[in-house]
């Protein structure tokens, strides 16, 4: 199994839970235990994230039964056109779709034939477009799965340590959910993401430092008893939180009619939506939901913040830290929890990580717009920008199929993008001023 890391600069596994795991397993579905990926030790379902036995990150371990594919994929299809018609194989209720929720999820899957055209994809190449969730962007699904869990674990007030994304997701679900939300940021953040936060009416608190710099603290918060009864949507409910990207997986394969794409390129901050969206289709092959086939996953970073990348380059096994510098401040994670499982899943699969620099997310960024009427936040320009960089290098073959993930959406960093964009013209209301400037 796959897993989460625990946050990073963290050691210790945390306090013991404030409320102790429910006894009806039907509280988390199909999810049976939380289990260590490096040494396999097994604990209940609970509000923790790192084994007491060697410090490893804890994952949701599941007992999916046996029921067979086609009436499995049927009763998905029949499901609603959210994350929950993946309800039987998520950590949540049978009866999660009776409950408060934003319900994200099953965003469009685009036909990018155009930027392909551009890049020369001939395979075929598919934009997973995010940014139609309800706040916007990806975290959406994550929050949505940690929701469940903090219900059924009893607590009061969701909070998280973010780079902004996952800051407005907490604060809206918080909001439709009923919970007290506490949220902390970096202080530099992009207005626009410090606005969308905001705006839910929670708790906002801007840390002076980097995202590592928040994480850290909120390592520390929840060993107070200040934090008692809160639950850290990517600290001490990680394991759940997680799952939700896998549904990511679970909707790429599911609208190209159930079946795997050759390749995926995935932005990577902590590394753990590329994490889970591997799970995912490792869990669609073993179910028999899509045929088994071989398939490649790309990381892609920010040059300014690209500790996975320079790892992968000099065939390293560890991710050195590093102090972020780039204008992609949702990936602006410089000891990224899941780094080391990134560079197995890359090289297992025959992927890569690579990096690119801002300007060349600014130019991504317009190119995606201008091809496809997507725009994208800069880590979608990430994205791209290392998809356009992977072709050029040969390290993926424009003849197969490709997916690339959009996490955002760029009105959440307009300051990226808009000293090289504006006006084309100002002209008088007049026909002939039209004219004069070469508009006509």
């Amino acid at each position: 199994m796959a897993v989460q890391s625990p946050a990073p600069g963290t050691t210790d596994p945390g306090p013991a839970p404030a409320n102790p795991a429910p006894d009806a397993p039907s509280a988390f579905g199909p999810a049976v235990a939380l289990s260590c990926r490096e040494c396999g030790a097994r604990v209940p379902l609970g509000p923790v994230f790192a084994c007491e036995e060697c410090f490893g990150p804890l994952e949701v371990a599941y007992d999916f039964g046996d029921e067979g594919p086609e009436a499995l994929r049927a009763r998905i299809e029949a499901g609603p056109q959210n994350i929950w018609r993946y309800a039987p194989l998520l950590p949540v209720p049978a009866d999660v779709t009776d409950k408060p929720n934003l319900n994200p999820g099953f965003t469009k899957l685009v036909k990018a034939d155009r930027l392909a055209a551009e890049l020369g994809v001939t395979g075929g190449l598919y934009v997973k477009d995010d940014s139609g969730n309800p706040t916007h962007s990806f975290k959406d699904r994550v929050v949505a799965i940690a929701v469940e869990a903090a219900r059924t674990f009893g607590l009061t007030t969701l909070s998280c340590s973010s780079t902004g994304n996952l800051a407005g997701a907490v604060g809206a679900a918080a909001v439709r959910a009923g919970f007290r939300s506490c949220v902390f940021i970096p202080a530099d953040l992009e207005a626009g993401k410090v606005v969308m936060a905001a705006v839910y009416g929670g708790e906002l608190v801007g840390i002076e430092g980097t995202y590592d710099d928040v994480n850290r603290f909120c390592s520390e918060l929840i060993g107070d008893p200040i934090g008692e009864n809160w639950g850290f949507t990517n600290v001490n409910l990680r394991p759940y939180y997680g799952e939700g990207s896998k549904t990511l997986a679970f909707e790429i394969c599911e609208q190209l009619g159930w079946r795997l794409p050759d390749n995926i390129v995935i932005p990577i901050a902590s590394g753990s939506q590329l994490t889970k969206i591997d799970k995912g289709l490792q869990e669609l092959i073993r179910l028999g939901l899509v045929a088994d086939k071989p398939y490649r996953i790309y990381g892609a970073q920010a040059e300014g913040c690209s500790p996975v990348s320079a790892a992968f380059k000099a065939g390293h096994d560890v991710v050195r830290p590093v102090r972020p510098d780039t204008i992609a401040k949702s990936l602006a994670i410089g000891n990224p929890a899941d780094g080391p499982y990134v560079l197995d899943i890359a090289r297992r699969t025959g992927g890569a990580v690579e990096d690119v620099d801002d300007e060349q997310i600014v130019a991504a960024i317009k190119q995606l717009a201008r091809t496809e009427g997507i725009f994208t936040e800069t880590a979608g320009g990430v994205t791209i920008g290392v998809l356009r960089k992977l072709i050029e290098s040969g390290q993926l073959d424009p003849a197969a199929e490709t997916v690339a993930i959009n996490t955002g959406d760029g009105l959440k960093t307009l300051d990226a993008v808009a000293p090289t964009t504006g006006m084309t013209a100002v002209i008088r209301p007049t026909l002939d001023s039209f004219r004069e400037a070469g508009l006509a």
